[in-house]
């Protein structure tokens, strides 16, 4: 019901007529997705975003949106949201690592057993969510305004062949991102890890740097993987968080009033961001398309185990050893609340 919620009023949102006034405050969202609201979840927040901001504020706050990632990669938009160069930025887990290395919990493969615990716990609203988001800010002096999956769970994809075992997996050179757990769980596989920034995945699929990659299914969707890749393997594996964060001192800098009226338009945003993966992942822009272009195959829930009893021991040994008991405990809490949340 929530979804749905969000989901009406964002489509009455983007119907709303823009008012013709002069703007008092200009905020910059950068992303990394295309601008498409229905294309991408991140272009569905930040037009959702614009729209409810531009229209509450009669036009007060302007609201300039940067997709595809023009304004640089992940990690250095987030140091100009630091910086206060820029006002706000829809991040990655890749990107936000390297900015807060403790966003790594959430790369325990096969820890959530489904799409609807995953949106529970992957949640500001949620104890965990709330945990999670009230560390980063602490360490990074960021403001979460939303926290939710990065368009569901990941699939590998592949030039070589179709993984449907650990076994598939043994010399495969897999595009991962700038993540220590994601290079991990590659290599407790017997794959090749092969860590690019996400400008460079489609060349590096293209010209054979990368044999593979993995990512959630709208993902590999808009991004064409399709045209450089053979084989979709849905293992499910993993699911990581889009963080969405905004300069502190730039938001306390603004009246009451259009504080609340940013976190309400935020939340709303993500909202309709998590609906509109969930749309995505159903659609024609989805799994349905790529069934067509690429040979599709579902690991089993007995190969799944293999996979997650290959990989689990090692991503947990590098939590504890990098992060030591901060993020023991930070990684116990999510598990937790996924059993809660089951």
């Amino acid at each position: 019901m929530r979804f749905l919620k969000a989901t009406a009023t964002a489509v009455a949102a983007l119907c709303l007529a823009g008012q013709a006034y002069a703007a008092d405050t200009t905020i910059r969202l950068a992303h990394l997705n295309p601008e498409d609201p229905f294309a991408s979840h991140s272009g569905a927040m930040a037009a959702v975003f614009k729209s409810l901001v531009e229209s509450n504020s009669n036009g007060r706050i302007e609201v300039q949106l940067f997709a595809n990632g023009q304004l640089g990669k992940d990690n250095e938009v987030i140091e100009q949201v630091r910086s206060g160069l820029v006002e706000t930025v829809i991040s990655s887990s890749g990107g936000m690592a390297q900015h807060y290395p403790l966003v790594g919990v959430f790369d325990i493969p096969f820890a959530f057993p489904n799409i609807g615990v995953a949106s529970e716990v992957i949640d500001m609203d949620s104890e965990f969510g709330a945990k999670f988001s009230a560390d980063l800010e602490e360490k990074t002096g960021l403001k979460v305004l939303g926290l939710l999956d990065s368009g569901g769970f990941f699939a590998f994809t592949s030039s070589k062949g179709p993984i449907s075992s650990v076994a598939d997996m043994d010399g495969q050179r897999i595009r991962t991102m700038t993540l220590p757990t994601h290079e991990a769980i590659i290599s407790s596989l017997g794959g090749q890890p092969t860590a690019l920034p996400w400008a460079e995945v489609y060349t590096a699929l293209q010209t054979g740097v990368a044999d593979g990659q993995m990512n959630p299914v709208p993902i590999i969707a808009f991004a064409k993987f399709d045209e450089v890749q053979k084989y979709l393997s849905i293992t499910n594996h993993l699911i990581t968080p889009y963080i969405w964060t905004m300069n502190s001192e730039f938001l306390e800098s603004l009246s009451e009033e259009d504080q609340y009226l940013i976190s309400w338009a935020a939340d709303v945003a993500t909202d309709a961001g998590r609906s509109m993966s969930r749309v995505i992942e159903a659609s024609e822009k989805g799994l349905p398309a790529l069934q067509g272009k690429l040979d599709v195959n579902v690991v089993t829930p007995e190969e799944q185990a293999k996979f997650a009893e290959a990989a689990q021991p090692a991503v947990r040994a590098l939590i504890e050893e990098s992060y030591g008991a901060e993020g023991t405990e930070m990684l116990d809490s999510m598990l937790s609340s996924i059993e809660a949340a089951k």
